[in-house]
């Protein structure tokens, strides 16, 4: 998995200066047919409407990258994951999905390092890449996904604050929090860059502190002097059983733990494209975050399970509401049964924090999502309407309506409300990995029909690494609501939840081709445009700063 950094600076890995004039693709400057690259300019570079700014700083790209979509889903989730599977199972699933979607990060920041415009986002280079359709299409999925996944971090909030059995109505709570992260978003770039450079950091230092408390835990320094070693993965044991008994019921619940496992993934390569939009630098900068996400692949997530692994047993009645859904997180269980006073309430509210940044971060990806569907003329030019502080304001506005489906909790079950929208999203995030995957390899034709060869970044991976994430994420989607299929657990909401993602996908794609008929199923490679925004792009870049002197000044880098 060694990736390469073409002509990047010291900042990059690289040992020179790269240099920023003129690149020269003379089959890339062919005007096409098919991908009107003055259509294309006319709508990115649209003269009516102020542009979105490069408000990010390498810092804030960084940190993003490593915390900036790890909520709930992994601090709460992977509890009941871990009830459903067993350590081993809970162990080899998220490995096993982090290998996909390393696949999916490496290929898609190729993509969009290469050619990272403003509205940068994966359907604005389906749009520009594969067809008219992929990028209408998947749009429109991120639109409602990410806007959905909003009140979804909000809801699993709830469930971390009623730990506590506050006094306070639950509709309280969300006002607040949706308050908070409607805010954050309606200010310019740079200060949710800032917001997310400190809840992002705060998230690595609690995960950074929770594998050490695990580490001490496993070698019996609590304060009971408790050895615990791999006791839980012996009783209750490695593998739990699911729907049946013996070596089926085993293999099911597999299964069962590797759709599970996929959801604190969901969309959170996506983030590190979009954030390419407003970021500085960002044919430098990006290629950085994309060499260092294995590192919160392997240490965050693979960590975090193998932690909840040694520290909570599958069993434990409080991981689950009795199997109604997530009730608390593995971590302040595990915590509390280990006898250490008070950490498990300062772990609860680090836990609000991560849905806090993950909410504002999935609202910056739906804004942004919509904000790309106008430029590439799939949705009204009011969304491509920005502040002149770079804000696509009616782009938020619209994205922040789904905040009000928070409030399904104040009457329903939040446990219910929590699996409704783990179901529905799991779905959306194959759907949004399998077209990623897609979307790279016609990219990858059109740089060989074009004979494009200086990429800001390349990884020896691929395209095998994008073939296995179509393969392996075309496999999860079909099996995202098997056991729903079971006589017992059979009703029309449940299948509803479990696979609407997919015909609403189709629907809108298909939709989409029958209005577009003449367009081709995809551009010819040859004839993919692949210059348009080029000299934009490039006239922004920034060398790398170079600081001389001893080590601790150098330092000082990490700030900028």
């Amino acid at each position: 998995m060694s990736e390469k950094i073409v002509e990047m600076g010291p900042g990059a890995g690289a040992g020179k200066v790269p240099d920023y004039g003129e690149e020269r693709h003379s089959a890339s400057r062919r005007r096409s047919s098919v991908v009107n690259p003055e259509v294309i300019a006319g709508e990115l570079f649209d003269e009516r409407y102020e542009r979105t700014q490069r408000g990010l700083k390498s810092r804030h790209a960084q940190m993003i990258a490593l915390g900036g979509t790890i909520g709930t889903g992994l601090f709460v989730g992977s509890g009941q994951t871990l009830a459903r599977g067993g350590p081993a199972f809970i162990l080899g699933s998220y490995c096993f999905i982090a290998f996909l979607i390393y696949c999916v990060v490496t290929a898609i920041v190729e993509v969009a390092a290469y050619l990272p415009t403003p509205g940068s986002s994966m359907n604005l280079f389906g749009y520009r890449y594969v067809s008219r359709s992929m990028g209408f299409a998947l749009g429109w999925l991120y639109f409602y996904s990410l806007g959905i996944l909003v009140p979804y971090e909000i809801t699993a909030a709830g469930l971390v604050i009623d730990y506590w059995d506050p006094s306070v109505n639950i509709a309280v709570w969300i006002t607040i929090m949706i308050v908070v992260i409607v805010g954050l978003n309606a200010l310019p770039v740079k200060f949710y860059g800032e917001t997310e450079f400190w809840f992002a950091g705060t998230k690595v230092i609690m995960m950074i502190g929770l594998l050490m408390v695990s580490f001490i835990l496993f070698w019996g320094g609590g304060p009971d002097r408790d050895r615990l070693g791999f006791r839980y993965w012996k009783n209750p044991g490695a593998a739990n059983t699911y729907l049946a008994g013996g070596d089926t019921g085993r293999f099911l619940a597999l299964l069962s733990t590797l759709v599970l496992s996929a959801f604190p993934f969901t969309f959170a390569p996506e983030l590190l494209v979009t954030t390419g939009g407003e970021m500085k630098s960002p044919r430098r900068n990006l290629p950085i975050a994309a060499r260092r996400y294995i590192y919160r692949l392997i240490f965050f997530y693979i960590g975090c399970v193998l932690a909840i692994s040694i520290i909570c047993p599958s069993n434990d009645p409080d991981i689950t509401n009795g199997g109604a859904g997530a009730g608390s997180s593995a971590f302040v269980i595990g915590i509390k049964n280990a006898g250490i006073p008070v950490l498990d309430s300062i772990i609860n509210a680090g836990i609000i924090i991560s849905a806090w940044s993950s909410g504002n971060s999935f609202l910056y990806l739906s804004s942004r999502s919509l904000y790309a569907l106008a430029l590439s003329g799939n949705a009204p030019s009011i969304f491509k309407a920005c502040t002149k502080s770079g804000v696509p304001y009616w782009a938020v506005i619209c994205s922040s309506l789904f905040c009000g489906l928070a409030y399904l909790n104040v009457g329903s079950s939040s446990s219910v409300v929590f699996n409704w929208f783990v179901n529905l999203t799991n779905t959306s995030g194959f759907i949004s990995w399998i077209c990623c995957g897609i979307i790279y390899l016609r990219f990858r034709k059109a740089c060989i029909a074009q004979d494009i060869t200086d990429l800001p970044y390349h990884s020896k991976l691929q395209p095998v690494g994008a073939w296995c994430a179509i393969a392996g994420f075309i496999f999860l989607c079909l099996i995202n609501g098997f056991d729903v299929f079971w006589p017992q657990n059979w009703n029309v909401s449940s299948f509803l939840t479990a696979y609407i993602g997919i015909p609403i996908f189709l629907c809108i794609f298909f939709g989409h081709r029958i209005w577009a008929w003449s367009d081709p199923w995809a551009y010819p490679p040859e004839e993919v445009d692949m210059q348009t925004g080029m000299e934009e792009v490039l006239a922004e870049e920034t060398p790398p700063k170079i600081v001389e002197g001893p080590w601790w000044k150098k330092i000082s880098l990490i700030w900028q």
